[in-house]
Parts: structure tokens; sequence; C-alpha cells
């Protein structure tokens, strides 16, 4: 039976681990790339590193950690953070990753999707949809790690990254995020049932449970989460670890 890919996303601010709870208040994990070794041993399917202040603070996630990954890594990964230009994706793939995220870039300049996509093929270009409920209880699309607004609807805007190139959408719910009280599945669901690329979920998974519901109830090609790999329990206690029944679940 076909099994989703299990995704550990880890956060990246001034070179350490970090988790989030609604993209706020980061807590300090440990050293990312001791994450990378662990997650070898663990045999994870991959795993994507985002810089979180690389847009804020108008720079790029750290080649030079790119780096430091692929040499370590025994699984494909995936970086984001701060891509704004055709040169900066060119550094990062020939750094070793399989392929880069782009967020608040994809909102600024939608057309820069196309261009990426057509110089390194769409498998190499994921788009991250930051989602949240605005003060009308709406959903819309986020940047800036949750602090700009845009006028998109997520279903509206998946399907634009998808005309433009996209080869995988990630669809996060901010207002999940760190919560450990599963997905949402609604949201994933009707970008999913909308799209034909394939829809990774990140935002609330706190259980294997959740995976298998993201998989089975929102049809999602890939489930992601944070807390849940990095996270003993609730009670977050600082455990890296992968879930080990996965081919007894999926």
């Amino acid at each position: 039976m076909y099994r989703p890919r299990v995704i550990p996303v880890l956060l990246l601010q001034h070179k350490g681990l970090v988790k989030t709870e609604k993209f706020k208040k980061p807590t300090y994990i440990g050293d990312p790339i001791n994450a990378v070794q662990i997650f070898n041993d663990l045999q994870a399917d991959e795993i994507v590193f985002l810089d979180i202040d690389a847009s804020k603070n108008k720079t790029r996630i750290d080649i030079n950690f790119v780096k430091e990954v692929g040499e370590e890594a025994n699984m494909p990964f995936t970086v984001g953070g701060g891509i704004r230009s055709i040169d900066t994706i060119r550094t990062i793939i020939s750094a070793g990753a399989e392929r880069v995220i782009i967020g608040n870039y994809a909102l600024e300049n939608p057309d820069f999707i196309k261009e990426a996509a057509n110089t390194f093929g769409s498998s190499t270009i994921a788009v991250c949809i930051d989602v949240k409920k605005n003060l009308f209880g709406k959903q819309k699309v986020y940047s800036l790690n949750g602090k700009k607004s845009w006028d998109y609807t997520p279903i509206h805007f998946a399907k634009l990254m998808e005309e433009k190139g996209a080869g995988e959408l990630v669809v996060q719910s901010i207002d999940l995020d760190g919560s450990m009280t599963g997905y949402d599945l609604e949201l994933i669901k009707a970008i999913a049932e909308e799209v034909k690329i394939p829809v990774i979920a990140l935002g609330g998974a706190g259980s294997v449970k959740h995976l298998d519901e993201a998989f089975k109830q929102g049809y999602a090609s890939g489930v992601a989460a944070g807390s849940l790999f990095v996270y003993q329990n609730k009670s977050k206690g600082v455990l890296i670890n992968y879930p080990e029944n996965l081919k007894e679940l999926f």
C-alpha cells in the first residue's frame, strides 16, 4: 500500500534549532547537525530546514549550513528561507539539497515560481502556504512569519502556484503550529481536492494518529511536523524521534 512521505520540519534561528507556537516564542531545541545525525540513524524519509528569520532580515539560509547538511544527511533534504533568486536556488542545489521551499517571495512575485520551475524543473520547487484566520474568521494566506496578510484565499493561491509550475505545496496552519492537537484537515482536504500536485500537511501534528488522519481524511500526499519529531510528548521535553510503526499504520 502507498505510504505518504513523513517529513520532520526543523526551524533555524541564529544557527540553532528552535520550535515555535503559532509562529511565536521560538524555543531553543539544540544543534541542527546533531539532529541530522539522529534522523540518519532513525532512517527518516526526508528532512526540511527552514530559516525563520531570513526573509524578515532580507538574508538567505546559510549556504555553508546547507553544505554541512549535504555532507551529513543520508536522506533527501529540502531547505527554505529568504530565497529570491535563481542563483540562490542553483547554489543550494549544488550544495546538496534536493529541492527548495519558497514562501514569502512566491507571494511577492508569483512569476518567480514559473521562472524557477522552468529553470530547475517543477520537482525542485515547493511552495509553502502559511494560513491563519483573520479578525473576521476567514482563512487567508500570510507571509513574514504570519505578520503580513494577503488577499489570497488558500485555495486561490494554491491553484495559482500550481499554474505557475510549483511541484508541490506545503500547507501550514499558523493557528495550529506547535499545538500538537492535529492538523487542519478541512484546509488540507480543500486544497488537495483542487490541485493535482502533491500537498504536504504541516502544523499541529502531535501523534502518529494525526499523520494517519491527514493522509486518509485530508488526502495529503505527505505529512510533515515539527513538535512531533523534537518533543517527547505534549509536556515538550526535548527528544529527537521518528515514529517506529509507520509501516503498520499506513
